[in-house]
């Protein structure tokens, strides 16, 4: 279970009564709480302007939006991992459940994908934001060869190869 206590301005990084009351009573359960400001997290939404966004942020000491904390709580209560892909033309996020393999993973692109599954080309994302590339990551060793047991971790980087 996860619940949002939308608090005011002045208790928005460290709560209120209520919402110290609310963690207190959910303590033992499997779930978390994330305090905001609802009203504060919809001005930052709707700016549009990278920098704008971050100087609203820094005037209300915020290193975040708290909805990216909600969304990364809720891939954690849900057991869901992100992998990418990158391509040419794109790159996408895609959301699987943590511990699946390789050809399952790759199923959520196209079922064809996890038929034909060969091998899948993986680069952690620490690595790939350390390098700047696929190719890079290549030069320097840190793309690997991965088969149909692989457990994708959260993060990857991936390039499915496959024939059908």
């Amino acid at each position: 279970m996860l619940y949002v206590a939308n608090v005011d301005e002045a208790s928005m990084h460290t709560g209120n009564k209520f919402s110290e009351q609310l963690t207190e009573a959910v303590k033992d359960e499997n779930s978390q709480v994330i305090v905001m400001n609802n009203n504060i997290e919809a001005q930052i939404a709707e700016m549009e302007d990278p920098a704008d966004r971050q100087l609203f942020m820094e005037e209300y000491q915020m290193k975040e939006p708290a909805l990216n904390r909600l969304i990364r709580s809720t891939y954690k209560l849900l057991n869901l991992y992100t992998y990418f892909t990158a391509g040419v033309q794109e790159v996408r996020a895609w959301t699987i459940h943590q511990g699946w393999k390789a050809p399952q993973a790759a199923s959520v692109i196209h079922t064809d994908f996890e038929k034909g599954f060969i091998k899948a080309e993986v680069i952690s994302y620490e690595d790939f934001i350390q390098y700047g590339s696929e190719a890079a990551c290549r030069e320097n060793g840190r793309l690997r060869i991965e088969g149909k047991e692989y457990v994708v971790k959260d993060g990857d980087v991936m390039h499915f190869r496959f024939n059908v």
